[in-house]
């Protein structure tokens, strides 16, 4: 007797996104800025899945993420573009001890021709820290303040406290939480924040141990949205990472700090008026946006398989769920007039000139708008 196959894998054409649907009125795409992935780890889940496509991670990214670059035979100038590319991708080192990985990863980015070449003119930046608290060691932070001096080095994170899995007791959490963020604040570098289930310690701590104006990125944000309004309103420089878990329906909280910021402004905007404080993440190689299917049409023996891993050209699912939520809470909290001033987003025309987008009907572009800026303010990229 012969053995029963196996369900087909999904295609490895499906992770070559198509036009995402804010892209149908002809709107030039706005680019992506991934504050937050995992390169190594999701190019390692994508080589188990298909281990005879890119064999290198820098393959990976060209083919993924920038779609409409030129190929490296040297041809010159880009193709009309007609889906979202990558721009910059913030990858995040939080392992321990340190991966020595990170070294050779940062150092192929360092020049023009590297970034060009390798990485398909995608800018590659990177933070640095630890939250697995009991692995946390003089090496390990000796390691990580090393990584601080490398020119493509732009923050020190993720950090924080996670009373989910409790990984490590609370009391060497917040001790290992307090360490780093010392370190951060010293060397004057951005943060990012990891939390789940620890409102109140993660709130007094960072308002003990970090300087109100100091650039914070909490990251992949699903707590309450009052804890979300508290750090806002005392944190000017404060942004909420949003992640495609705003899309799944066992996740409201991430879906209600939204419609808070629309309808409060955000505590204070950061840019252009806008009250949307967040930065828009993927945490890959996890939390594939599940809105990002009906896009797809993917079916296998009768059933909808699921993507085995994320990659940054899904942010625009995210951002396009955000706009969705953003347009009904402005709808429903503040009035046309007050709407058409604070929604606003920017959007670059055919001939590749910035354009304001005027009223209260937001889409994915201009999400992604919002959060570009806002990554500029945090991390200065």
């Amino acid at each position: 007797m012969g053995k029963k196959k196996g369900t087909p894998p999904i295609p490895h054409e499906a992770f070559h996104l198509p036009p995402h649907a804010s892209l149908l009125s002809g709107k030039r795409p706005a680019s992506i800025v991934d504050t937050h992935t995992h390169l190594l780890s999701t190019f390692q889940v994508y080589q188990r899945a298909y281990p005879d496509q890119f064999q290198t991670y820098h393959d990976f990214v060209r083919g993924f993420y920038r779609p409409d670059r030129p190929s490296d035979s040297g041809s010159s100038g880009n193709a009309t573009p007609n889906t979202h590319s990558v721009d910059v991708l913030i990858d995040v080192w939080c392992e321990a001890p340190v991966d020595p990985r990170w070294k050779e990863v940062a150092d192929s980015a360092l020049d023009h021709e590297q970034r060009q070449s390798l990485w398909g003119n995608v800018e590659y930046w990177f933070v640095m820290g630890h939250h697995e608290a009991r692995l946390y060691t003089d090496e390990v932070e000796k390691d990580i303040v090393q990584a601080m001096q490398h020119p493509r080095c732009i923050g020190w994170g993720e950090m924080g406290l996670d009373y989910h899995y409790m990984n490590s007791p609370a009391e060497v959490q917040k001790a290992v939480f307090r360490r780093q963020l010392k370190q951060a604040v010293s060397l004057g570098k951005p943060i990012t924040i990891h939390t789940r289930e620890a409102e109140e310690d993660t709130e007094a701590i960072l308002m003990e141990e970090v300087p109100k104006d100091h650039k914070v990125h909490v990251h992949c944000f699903t707590d309450s949205p009052e804890f979300a309004q508290r750090l806002l309103s005392h944190f000017p420089n404060l942004c909420i990472g949003i992640t495609g878990v705003i899309t799944y329906s066992t996740n409201l909280n991430t879906s209600e700090v939204i419609r808070r910021m629309m309808a409060t402004g955000g505590g204070t905007a950061l840019t252009d008026g806008s009250p949307l404080r967040i930065l828009l993440e993927t945490d890959a190689p996890y939390m594939v946006p599940s809105n990002i299917y009906e896009s797809l049409a993917l079916t296998s023996g009768g059933k909808n398989p699921r993507l085995a891993f994320s990659h940054s050209g899904m942010i625009a699912w995210t951002a396009g769920f955000v706009a969705d939520i953003a347009n009904g809470a402005s709808s429903s909290s503040t009035s046309l007039a007050s709407s058409a001033r604070v929604v606003e987003g920017t959007h670059q025309n055919e001939d590749g000139d910035s354009e304001t987008t005027q009223g209260t009907v937001l889409d994915a572009n201009d999400v992604l708008e919002v959060s570009r800026r806002n990554a500029r303010l945090v991390y200065g990229v």
